[in-house]
């Protein structure tokens, strides 16, 4: 299964010279723990960055910093793991696990931003597929009992 047909398509984003406060508020109005940190050379969202709610509580919260004078490039997460929308699910989960984060940016080969995938939507994904697992081993369980009473 290739990343780019289980992502989030249309993750939200938000440019790298907009204030942490207006991160803030585009995170609570969309109700997500994170945006995409975007550059828009040529009409093309080219992620160069992601910032999350956790970002927002460690480095702006914690140390008691106004977050209207922040730009969101000072506490967006640097640099940036991307995965390819052609990549599969599995290269996901290894590149999730060897760089230590649960959110990755998925790119359309023309570098563009093509969507997002969490830990989240893989475990959703996965659960979905054990189910579906469960269900063949009681249908064949079933039907083996009906055959032979």
């Amino acid at each position: 299964m290739r990343v780019g047909e289980v992502c989030n398509r249309v993750p939200e984003v938000i440019g790298a010279e907009e204030s942490v406060q207006e991160a803030a508020e585009r995170m609570r109005e969309y109700h997500v723990g994170n945006l995409v940190v975007v550059d828009d050379p040529s009409g093309k969202r080219v992620p160069i960055g992601i910032v999350t709610d956790r970002d927002l509580v460690l480095e702006i919260l914690v140390p008691g910093l106004d977050p209207a004078t922040l730009l969101v490039r000072d506490v967006a997460s640097a640099p940036l793991v991307t995965l390819g929308a052609q990549d599969s699910l599995f290269a996901a989960m290894e590149l999730m696990e060897t760089k230590a984060v649960r959110r990755l940016p998925v790119v359309e080969p023309d570098g563009s931003l093509g969507g997002i995938i969490t830990v989240d939507d893989i475990m959703e994904l996965l659960t979905g597929l054990q189910g579906q697992l469960a269900g063949v081993v009681n249908r064949q369980r079933k039907k083996e009992a009906q055959r032979r009473p």
